[in-house]
């Protein structure tokens, strides 16, 4: 399916009065002004596209910006702020948007969910628009064929709540936050406690649309399978705008499992961890079990010690998986006053740490405003369990950190051993026996603080170095890290290729070349870019 760009001219009395208000002083309010003329006379008549523009004149712009900004630290008055928000409500605002950015040498921003730690999706160091796409959250779940058609906006709990309307047996592989938008969680890999079983989000989608540079929307059909395999995985930010998936639901069974067990260096968390190493990854597929590991108040005053939580997910009763757990990790001491069963949806809710009992429509709510913490993420995949004399090497940098940071390991193996590095451009397959989440968090304001914290996160990542893989020292898209590399800002397009390789590498290894060459098919002129972006290959 290939859409054409609508022209239709007219301009609204409230934009006229918009665009009025702005003053053209200088070439920046020129073009916004120009811009808006033109947004106007290429949108849908039948859709106001006035309704869906905020700009600083407008009281509810720092309202309509912040409530989808989840990261505290870019709430600052020093952050670029957008020259206008287009909270599309028509596919026609976004085709509108892209074409009159490009025209008047507006860089746009995309956002779908506001989770992206580096706050890329909403934040620009050029003259830039927001282009937010919260108002795309329809859903189709349709059970008969046990697919499902997104819209880029929708939010996971939205997703996981309309699935359990329609079935208890259905699922979707994806992550454990409810708020996160799937335009970005499933572009960038999408990974959750089902991944060992089915794997991430993007080996389950099966179509998208997505509207490209000229303002066309393609399937995957017309926009080919470079692209549709370049959207899956390798962000979709870099190719387009994507305006909705078609997704394959998984099978669940009526009931499942799941636990939390801690320990602390006095309960031999060490020992546990270890063997955690060895086990999670080659435990059965129907079983996950995260390692989430932190420093905390010890017994003694003053004085801090670790601790590890073990949050498990079994795709069965609690009977099974203990007689599991007895044999194949003894280490761990479950009981079965540790395990709950409960329908999968209600698990969703114990992921979240909703409080038990809480109704599925919680997943529903969408926050207004940012979480309490500002925080910086890092990621790192390890091949080979760390030594005991590494883990407590690590320990002692928790504890200096002091209950700031916390890292969360993620088992592999399973399904995620069977799919090829290049099947899609999520290349952190087979070989890899957990994947790392560092997060650093703090309610202090100002630079003083987040530089602070930024270098303690730096000091986490350093002292891993050792453990972790190598050439590259793989990293996870969605978690994104400008520590590890940023686009050139030059226009010479040797420098920028060059720039995006040191990321490029950690990111998606040896399938960059095929994403670059993906992004010239669809985006030659480079106008879909950020600081982490694809850049299009040379010709």
């Amino acid at each position: 399916m290939k859409t054409s760009f609508l022209w239709l001219p007219s301009i609204p009395i409230i934009l006229a009065t918009i665009l009025f208000s702005i003053s053209s002083a200088n070439s920046e309010q020129i073009n916004l002004h120009t811009f808006f003329q033109c947004l106007s006379n290429n949108s849908s008549p039948f859709h106001q596209v006035s309704q869906a523009i905020y700009t600083p004149n407008n009281a509810s712009f720092l309202l309509a910006l912040n409530s989808y900004i989840k990261n505290p630290r870019f709430l600052t008055s020093a952050t670029p702020k957008p020259l206008a928000i287009i909270t599309a409500k028509h596919i026609s605002h976004i085709q509108a948007t892209v074409i009159c950015a490009q025209r008047y040498g507006l860089e746009i921003r995309i956002r779908s969910g506001g989770h992206d730690s580096e706050g890329l999706s909403y934040v620009s160091k050029n003259p830039f628009l927001v282009l937010d796409m919260f108002n795309f959250r329809a859903l189709h779940i349709d059970i008969a064929s046990e697919t499902a058609w997104v819209q880029a906006g929708a939010t996971l709990g939205e997703v996981y709540y309309r699935i359990a309307e329609k079935s208890k047996v259905h699922a979707f592989p994806a992550g454990v936050c409810p708020t996160v938008g799937t335009g970005g969680h499933f572009s960038g890999g999408g990974y959750g406690n089902l991944m060992r079983k089915y794997g991430l989000s993007v080996d389950n989608i099966i179509d998208a649309q997505i509207v490209t540079v000229n303002g066309s929307i393609l399937d995957r059909k017309s926009m080919g399978e470079d692209v549709f395999w370049a959207i899956r995985g390798g962000g979709g930010a870099s190719f387009g705008v994507i305006i909705s998936w078609t997704i394959k639901l998984v099978r669940v069974p009526s009931i499942v499992t799941v636990f939390n067990v801690t320990r602390t260096l006095k309960q031999n968390a060490t020992d546990v961890v270890y063997r955690w190493q060895e086990v999670a990854h080659n435990l059965p597929k129907d079983v996950f079990i995260r390692a989430f590991l932190q420093a905390v108040d010890g017994s003694q005053k003053g004085k801090k010690t670790i601790q590890v939580i073990f949050i498990g997910h079994f795709l069965g009763k609690s009977k099974s998986l203990l007689r599991l757990m007895n044999v194949r990790f003894p280490e761990l001491g479950l009981q079965q006053d540790d395990c709950g069963e409960m329908t999968w949806i209600e698990s969703t809710l114990f992921w979240a740490h909703f409080p038990t009992g809480t109704p599925t429509d919680a997943l529903l709510v969408r926050p207004s405003k940012a979480d309490a913490s500002s925080f910086i993420s890092k990621s790192d995949y390890v091949k080979e369990p760390i030594p005991k004399t590494g883990l407590e090497s690590i320990w002692k940098v928790f504890i200096k950190i002091g209950g700031k940071g916390w890292m969360q390991w993620n088992p592999y193996g399973g399904r995620m051993s069977e799919i090829s590095e290049s099947e899609t451009p999520f290349p952190h397959r087979a070989g890899n026996i957990f994947k790392i989440e560092y997060y650093v968090e703090w309610v202090e304001e100002g630079t003083e603080a987040t530089n602070h914290y930024r270098k303690l996160a730096r000091t986490l990542y350093k002292v891993m170095r050792p453990y972790v893989s190598k050439s590259p020292r793989e990293a996870f898209l969605n978690y994104r890290d400008l520590d590890i590399g940023i686009a050139s800002s030059r226009h010479n397009q040797t420098i920028l290729i060059k720039s995006a390789r040191v990321y490029g590498r950690k990111y998606f290894k040896g399938n960059l070349d095929r994403l670059m060459r993906a992004k010239r098919s669809i985006d030659p002129s480079n106008f879909f870019k950020n600081e982490q972006s694809i850049p299009p290959a040379c010709d």
